[in-house]
């Protein structure tokens, strides 16, 4: 069990940086950039909820309303960067 949480941490550390490095570059799309950034963010997130916060063991109810409310405010965010 540690190692998968160990491994989840290393992932987000790694998204992190990614997000990071990409930053660095100014882009003239910065459309296309957001949309990158709400995508690593939403992945994030989802690692977050699922792994350290123990959603995975929630009831099916709030799995499904918790990701519909995520995916739903990236898309409103991508979509007005845009």
């Amino acid at each position: 069990m540690k190692n998968q949480l160990l491994l989840t941490l290393t992932g987000l550390i790694g998204l992190t940086l990614l997000t990071g490095l990409v930053l660095i570059f100014e882009w003239s799309m910065f459309g296309l950039l957001a949309v990158f950034f709400m995508t690593v963010a939403g992945v994030k997130f989802y690692l977050v909820a699922f792994e350290f916060m123990e959603l995975a063991k929630a009831n099916r109810f709030w799995k499904v309303t918790l990701m519909a409310i995520c995916f739903l405010i990236l898309t409103v965010v991508s979509l007005l960067a845009i």
